[in-house]
């Protein structure tokens, strides 16, 4: 019975260590399969133990035993303080190492010295071989290492729990459980002198409880299980290149995306046939030159990859180039899909915005006409005026003016025939009047200045365009000023009457010289510029005098034109 007892558990140790080795990846800690290797040792121990026929098998069986308490005890706390996420030092495992490898050099001196056992006695109970021992001082020695590793591991485990948030309390629990499994049977045994050991039983225990933490460990590997899947999914392809642009080797699928590689030489240069070929060398090149030049598209017939590409660590070191292909194509074609209808909304959206901006032009001028019809003596003055804006900005923007944008210039002529909007609010008797106005209708008339600004600022205070609000505004505003602070509505001097102002100025002096009022006949072009020119440094700006000179002819000749 106690024969098939250690049998039974011998083969399960196997069979337990194989279904590791069946599920194992290069990420697993290395303390994992050295301990799955050590279980069947010792329960090999255990075995022979039990068949030996003499004394001398026996001691070897023991010291087989031994080998696998020593070292496995040392491996359980290396794997305790990885997964509690707790850094053990480099020259910390070199010293448990050491007291492990103490230990076991004092097992060795089992039957050749009284270190371990003072004594041993070899009988048979029940057809299995049973030793009688007194224990050596080496034995405290062995028993006090298992209670020290043991402490280590649960004031490990008892750190990381309060500590340690990024630690699983599962793997913990598990943990624990294992740590309680291993060391109650150890004692258990030799307090009740059980004729079977519960040890090796308790390796079993361990083992599945071993099994499951991992079964945990590879979902808490985030990045290794996203590799993992990504490459079992398909569209993942990674080729591996030394330093020296050798192949190394690529992950599965990999070949059939390049069936050369199933026949490419390991260690040797790198060369894959077709596109990909060219582009290799250049793509490692920028990479090499500039670590984040490390992502670009590759076209494979009607596939697009994503190439990414990125050192080899190993230890900390670069040992090499990774090489990542992942299947875009569904993903570039919904991004240019995307595009597609992105540009077309954008083009409908400018068209309406376009379309919007000329409803809302056309209202404004719409607007200005409507204020002309009421007044007997400016037909057509909006129309003209705007052209006189236009002309003498023509000739300003000849001397590349800072201040003469684009932007402004195009807010200038359409903010132009806004100018007289104030007109609205003065009486029609007024407005109307077939002659010249009396002093106190004059006054009246000036306040179209004032007025017309409030009526800009209301119609376009919700404009997005608040450049053109701002020159609209300006026009309406302080076009009757005067540069020598002699103008309406507010007395303004020089510099502080805006340029918009002072432009519109002239274009509307000018048009009021040379076409004719109900209240007068129309002057000739030269004594219009002689008013004009009068004019400067007066009521007009000086330094617009030589754009106004230069704009003269074609003045002249549009003035001309409507005759």
């Amino acid at each position: 019975m106690v024969l098939a007892y250690y049998n039974i558990l011998f083969i399960m140790s196997i069979l337990l260590t194989s279904a590791y080795a069946c599920i194992w990846r290069k990420y697993f800690d290395v303390h994992f399969t050295l301990i799955f290797s050590l279980f069947p040792v010792s329960d090999l121990g255990y075995l022979l133990l039990a068949h030996s026929k003499n004394m001398e098998s026996a001691v070897t069986a023991l010291k087989i035993v031994y080998l696998g308490g020593c070292f496995q005890s040392l491996l359980i706390i290396l794997i305790v303080f990885s997964l509690c996420k707790i850094k053990l030092k480099r020259g910390y495992k070199m010293l448990l190492f050491v007291l492990s490898m103490t230990v076991f050099f004092g097992v060795m001196t089992i039957g050749e010295n009284d270190a371990f056992y003072k004594s041993i006695t070899f009988s048979t109970v029940r057809g299995a071989a049973h030793l009688e021992k007194e224990y050596g001082f080496m034995h405290t020695v062995f028993t006090g290492y298992i209670l020290l590793y043991s402490v280590l591991s649960v004031m490990a485990m008892g750190y990381s729990y309060f500590k340690k948030k990024n630690v699983s309390r599962k793997i913990i629990y598990l943990l624990i459980l294992t740590q309680l499994v291993t060391l109650s049977s150890y004692f258990l045994t030799k307090l009740f002198r059980l004729t079977a050991e519960l040890t090796p039983f308790s390796y079993l225990l361990a083992e599945i409880l071993y099994l499951v933490i991992i079964h945990r460990i590879c979902l808490y590997s985030v990045d290794d299980t996203i590799m993992d899947s990504l490459i079992r999914q398909g569209g993942t392809s990674i080729i591996s290149l030394d330093m020296n642009m050798n192949y190394i080797g690529c992950s599965r699928g990999t070949e059939a995306l390049f069936p050369e590689l199933a026949e490419h030489s390991v260690d040797r240069p790198f060369i894959v046939r077709g596109f990909f070929s060219g582009q290799i060398q250049k793509w490692l090149e920028e990479f090499i030159r500039d670590n984040s030049n490390d992502s670009f598209l590759f076209r494979n017939g009607e596939n697009i990859y994503n190439v990414n590409i990125a050192y080899i660590f190993s230890g900390g070191h670069k040992h090499g180039y990774q090489i990542m292909l992942i299947d875009d194509t569904k993903d570039q074609q919904y991004i240019n899909l995307l595009d597609r209808y992105n540009n077309d909304l954008h083009n409908e959206v400018a068209e309406k915005t376009a379309h919007i901006i000329r409803m809302h032009d056309n209202l404004i001028l719409s607007m200005a006409a409507m204020v002309e019809s009421r007044d007997n003596s400016t037909g057509g003055h909006i129309k003209r005026t705007s052209v006189g804006v236009r002309l003498i900005l023509d000739e300003m923007l000849k001397d590349n003016l800072p201040e003469l944008t684009d932007e402004f210039c195009k807010d200038m002529i359409k903010a132009a025939p806004m100018h007289d909007l104030g007109k609205i609010a003065v009486d029609d008797a007024i407005l109307r009047k077939p002659g010249r106005f009396t002093d106190e209708e004059f006054e009246k008339m000036k306040a179209h200045a004032a007025e017309g600004a409030r009526i800009v600022h209301e119609i376009l205070k919700d404009t997005d365009d608040k450049s053109f609000s701002v020159v609209a505004e300006n026009v309406a505003h302080f076009h009757h000023e005067r540069w020598d602070g002699s103008g309406y509505p507010e007395g303004l001097k020089g510099e502080e009457i805006p340029l918009e102002a002072r432009i519109m100025a002239i274009a509307d002096v000018y048009d009021a010289l040379v076409s004719k009022r109900v209240y007068k006949e129309k002057i000739s072009f030269g004594k219009a510029d002689a008013i004009i020119m009068d004019g400067m440094g007066k009521h007009f700006d000086k330094r617009l005098e030589k754009y106004y000179v230069s704009a003269r002819p074609a003045l002249e000749k549009y003035y001309s034109s409507l005759e």
